[in-house]
């Protein structure tokens, strides 16, 4: 269980490596207003974190074989069939929550930094 753990995690990270690489291209053209980079980089986020949580509420029914974990453990398991969709599906949709989570923080401050450039730049006449 405990290799199927780090595939998920392993899965996960790179999607989210992804989704971050996006999220910073989509900045750099943006690079020139803080405020408009904080605010594209948290409406992002919040969207990953929001994808996230739908994947973790789907795993526990989504078919182990067609996911990406099954492909890494070559096709194998020492499971028995009878219980390996559960096993597969709690282990999924916990690393799926956790990453939700993680990624939620990390939107809230992005929410936050971009409250405080708005009120500081509406202060100083920047925005």
């Amino acid at each position: 269980m405990d290799q199927i753990r780090q595939l998920a995690d392993f899965s996960i990270r790179r999607a989210c490596g992804f989704g971050l690489l996006a999220i910073g291209t989509a900045s750099m053209g943006l690079v020139s207003d803080m405020f408009l980079v904080t605010k594209l980089a948290a409406i992002c986020a919040s969207a990953m974190a929001a994808i996230l949580l739908f994947k973790a509420m789907q795993a526990p029914t989504r078919n182990y074989k067609r996911t990406e974990v099954w492909i890494l453990l070559d096709k194998r398991h020492n499971l028995p069939e009878s219980r390996a969709q559960q096993v597969f599906g709690n282990i999924l949709r916990e690393r799926y929550m956790w990453h939700a989570t993680a990624t939620a923080a990390g939107a809230g401050i992005l929410w936050l930094a971009t409250i405080i450039l708005g009120l500081v730049g509406r202060r100083h006449g920047l925005i």
